[in-house]
């Protein structure tokens, strides 16, 4: 197991301690860092896919609405 030492402003600290007092604080910073480094990791991750997504956009060349309108006949019939 780790050890890792980071400075917190004291009304945070004291804040943490009246929420948590009585439980596991180390068990407790443990879950709160993975859910905070998960939910960056899906923050990243939607980021990349909206870039990727906005970059096949550029390269697809647009349609008329009338272009549509007809492929949709041509395959209902």
């Amino acid at each position: 197991m780790a050890t890792v030492n980071y400075s917190i402003p004291d009304d945070v600290k004291e804040l943490f301690n009246t929420a948590f007092a009585g439980a596991n604080r180390s068990a407790v910073i443990s879950g709160l860092m993975q859910q905070a480094a998960e939910h960056e990791l899906r923050l990243k991750r939607r980021r990349e896919s909206v870039d990727a997504l906005l970059a096949e956009h550029a390269t697809v060349s647009q349609v008329s609405v009338a272009t549509v309108h007809a492929a949709r006949e041509e395959v209902r019939q």
